[in-house]
């Protein structure tokens, strides 16, 4: 998938839920209770990222908290 910007204003939920599976896919493995992005056994990464698939938050601010 080519992404010219990730912002929630050029972007629809669908493309959204791709980007931010795309960016966990790339170790190759489950996100679920791993830690090896210092999620240290957190939970669902997806439910993390939740804000930004639903458009109420961007990803950079997720990342900064």
């Amino acid at each position: 998938m080519e992404i010219k910007s990730i912002l929630i204003k050029d972007t629809t939920r669908e493309e959204r839920i791709r980007i931010v599976q795309e960016g966990l896919n790339q170790c190759g493995g489950a996100c679920d209770f791993c830690n090896g992005c210092d999620n240290l056994g957190g939970g669902s990464m997806d439910a993390f990222y939740e804000p930004y698939i639903n458009g109420e938050k961007e990803l950079r601010e997720i990342n900064e908290e």
